[in-house]
């Protein structure tokens, strides 16, 4: 018998490496964080869906407990580390748990001109929000996609695909015609912003 998961389904999609602060106040999920807590293991974070949830979602391992509050609510920071493959939802408890299958990456990697183009794009984004670009160095190259992704307010649809994908040289490639497609507006609306901050008075 494999043991289940406990699933958080949530409306959003967490990448590996990538952080996610949560406020957890629903008393089944305040049950759940804490049995994860005690017994030190990971809950299944799964985008909902109208009719269920993503078939494949991210283990959360729960790095710390930022706040607890006197009814039981809690704080706590997690951070993306397993894609896994949901085979079967379990509704046993009051929180949903699945039988789940642990997805690893094909050996098909991105060159390094592809991680140079990613990363270059991505600092243009950064510094077109106004945001100081990632330190990548101590980011394991096999999860530099996820990353780059999961430090931006991305679709969560292109997020949902990316998880899926089963290369990190399919990720690159997929992140940068992502960027490449996005780029264009972000430049449009800063330089709308730029024009319209230049207009009117000064000081």
């Amino acid at each position: 018998m494999s043991t289940l998961l406990p699933l958080f389904p949530l409306d959003l999609v967490l990448l590996p490496g990538t952080p996610l602060p949560l406020h957890i106040f629903e008393p089944r999920y305040r049950e759940m964080v804490t049995e994860c807590l005690v017994q030190e293991k990971r809950f299944g974070v799964v985008r909902a869906k109208d009719d269920g949830v993503a078939e494949i979602g991210c283990t959360a391992e729960i790095l710390t407990v930022t706040k607890k509050y006197p009814d039981g609510r809690m704080d706590i920071v997690t951070e993306g580390r397993e894609r896994f493959e949901v085979m079967q939802v379990n509704q046993d408890r009051s929180f949903l748990q699945a039988e789940v299958l642990y997805l690893r990456d094909e050996p098909v990697h991105a060159t390094s001109g592809q991680v140079a183009q990613m990363l270059k794009l991505h600092g243009e984004i950064m510094t077109l929000a106004g945001a100081e670009p990632e330190k990548t160095s101590d980011i394991e190259i096999s999860q530099l996609s996820f990353h780059l992704a999961g430090s931006l307010p991305l679709d969560p649809d292109f997020k949902q695909t990316l998880l899926g994908m089963a290369s990190e040289g399919k990720r690159v490639q997929a992140v940068i015609s992502y960027f490449e497609g996005i780029l264009p507006k972000l430049r449009r609306s800063v330089q709308v912003r730029q024009k319209a901050g230049g207009n009117g008075h000064a000081g």
